[in-house]
């Protein structure tokens, strides 16, 4: 399926957001069945920017960019530049495979040659949105023209040595388009990628803070890697710095978790009404413990409250567009909620809502239109509450902090 998405060459944010929606969907409780991702996404992206839900260790912000800044050192010409990245990418999981200790992460640690997605794919957005990376190309696109960036380096230097030598001052301006990495990216280590290891250095978790602080501002993942140490919970609202956390921050946490919540019994009556319809008790009696266990939840009560509006202005942000018909289905799954004083299982305006949401979506591949699809269904479909990437956050701040605590020789 990758192989035909050759259209989005020229769009590294687009690619790279069908890219995570095609691994995400092999993750069958964390898909996205009923049409919110759009608003999951924003949510996320304001919180913790730059981050993925299939990112791992956070010492490939720093591989990826050591990986190519020797390739281009090397010059190595376009023509031979992917094959060789691709080399060299491969190389470093095998060296990362064989780590006895703290080696969880290994993106293809059992697939190895077979992996088809590798690191700088993955992180190839995040690189950016940090200002690791400068040059704006995507991944494709950076592999062809590299030789463009060899060319514009050399017109610089000799015009460096033209200004010199007339004691003209040199117009800085002009590095920038042929500049791919950070200037203070740390050097790699002397046995890298020998002996690579995903503990960062205190000189390059300092990098990597200072790069989330300049590019992330206001963001929730600025705030916890300047003030807080990691925290082992299900998901960031339930931090126990929260109370310290700036106004705002608060703010677009409170409207996360409500949709969170409320999203997530929409999932959980699509599974149970799935279960009913292939008539799998045993199922049905799963589903039907976990909705009314969901609608007993003492954050239900202030649904009612809810300035829905303001969430749909703070999830309006550029890059996100959330259709009318997807704000108008969870406007109306919101409004069953707080109409109802029992359970929804039984409202037939709700399982109406979720059937016709997903036959809109899916057509004629609707499991309650399509019996094969309705037999291959796993049991349990997107039922995993929405937490915005914290999982991965999570690794990331803690390989951080080790860093800033290591000592260094």
């Amino acid at each position: 399926m990758v192989s035909a998405l050759g259209w989005l060459d020229h769009d590294s944010d687009a690619r790279t957001k069908t890219l995570n929606i095609l691994a995400l969907f092999q993750q069958k409780e964390s898909r996205d069945e009923l049409g919110i991702g759009s608003i999951r996404d924003s949510f996320a992206e304001q919180l913790f920017p730059g981050t993925s839900t299939i990112q791992t260790r956070l010492r490939y912000m720093l591989f990826i960019p050591w990986i190519y800044q020797y390739l281009e050192n090397q010059r190595i010409p376009a023509a031979n530049f992917s094959t060789q990245a691709d080399r060299d990418e491969r190389a470093l999981i095998i060296t990362l495979s064989r780590l006895e200790e703290d080696s969880a992460g290994t993106f293809g640690k059992n697939s190895r040659e077979k992996l088809k997605r590798l690191p700088s794919s993955v992180y190839w957005s995040g690189l950016q949105r940090w200002g690791i990376r400068e040059i704006l190309w995507s991944q494709e696109e950076y592999h062809r023209r590299v030789d463009e960036l060899y060319r514009a380096r050399t017109e610089i230097s000799e015009r460096e040595y033209y200004e010199k030598n007339r004691c003209d001052m040199c117009d800085t301006s002009a590095y920038k388009p042929a500049q791919s990495w950070h200037s203070s990216l740390p050097a790699p280590p002397s046995n890298f990628p020998d002996e690579a290891t995903f503990a960062l250095t205190r000189q390059e978790a300092s990098f990597l803070r200072d790069r989330i602080q300049s590019s992330c501002k206001g963001s929730l993942l600025a705030w916890l890697t300047l003030h807080s140490e990691p925290a082992d919970v299900s998901a960031p609202w339930e931090h126990p710095d929260y109370a310290k956390f700036p106004d705002a921050l608060q703010e677009l946490l409170t409207h996360a978790r409500f949709f969170s919540y409320t999203m997530h019994g929409a999932a959980l009556l699509y599974n149970y009404l799935l279960a009913k319809e292939r008539a799998d008790n045993d199922l049905l009696s799963q589903h039907r413990d976990n909705f009314v266990a969901w609608f007993a939840e003492p954050v239900r009560e202030k649904i009612a409250t809810w300035p829905l509006d303001r969430m749909w202005e703070l999830t309006a942000g550029p890059g996100y567009s959330i259709s009318l018909k997807t704000r108008r289905f969870v406007e109306q799954w919101i409004a069953l909620i707080r109409q109802s004083s029992g359970t929804l299982l039984t409202s037939k305006e709700a399982c109406a809502l979720i059937r016709a949401r997903e036959i809109a979506l899916k057509g004629p591949r609707s499991r309650f239109k399509n019996r094969r699809a309705l037999e291959q269904w796993s049991g349990y479909a997107g039922t995993l509450r929405l937490v915005y990437r914290w999982h991965n956050v999570q690794i990331i701040l803690n390989d951080l902090a080790h860093g800033l605590r290591r000592e260094e020789c």
